[in-house]
């Protein structure tokens, strides 16, 4: 699993073709997913108001994620670019791409890891996919957004919920 990190890392297109070959690996993907999920949830919470809310929304919100633009990726790619991966390919590919940012807890690399795990979540597609690069690009921009955007809406209501135990409790 680390070689395949380091080749993840490295944007290897051989290491993701390896990944989506391999059906044993999602279990690999998920356990990177949760090292992402608890390194950024540890942050959310330390640097929130409400620890546990900020970490049960973060770690949530990483697992969601990954499920839905794996879900968004393969929807997209297959159905509108022809693409051609199941969705467990996808889930493997796209848990794999989220490798960089298990490097987040170093000061000043966290807005570098954003960066590297869309170029990992490109190269993830393109692989997984079999796509060209405007393809790959394009399924990832649109799988992007939706994640954006229902990480926000939990985020969102963990941050109410989270105010409202704090105003009930008087914390």
């Amino acid at each position: 699993m680390v070689d395949r990190v380091i080749g993840v890392l490295k944007l290897d297109s051989n290491t993701f073709e390896e990944i989506e070959a391999d059906t044993t690996a999602t279990s690999q993907a998920a356990i990177i997913v949760l090292i992402v999920a608890i390194i950024s949830g540890v942050g959310a919470g330390v640097l929130g108001d409400n620890f546990i809310g900020a970490m049960l929304s973060t770690v949530i919100s990483t697992f969601v994620g990954w499920v839905v633009w794996s879900a968004v990726t393969w929807f997209v790619g297959t159905n509108l670019f022809e693409g051609k991966a199941d969705l467990n390919e996808m889930l493997r590919v796209i848990g794999f791409a989220y490798s960089p940012q298990i490097l987040s807890f170093i000061p000043c690399v966290g807005i570098l890891t954003f960066f590297w795990t869309l170029a990992a979540g490109f190269v993830a597609v393109r692989q997984g996919l079999d796509l060209d690069n405007t393809k790959a690009f394009l399924t990832v921009a649109i799988g992007f957004v939706v994640v954006l955007a229902i990480s926000f809406a939990i985020g969102l209501i963990f941050g109410i919920t989270a105010f409202g135990i704090g105003a009930i409790t008087g914390g």
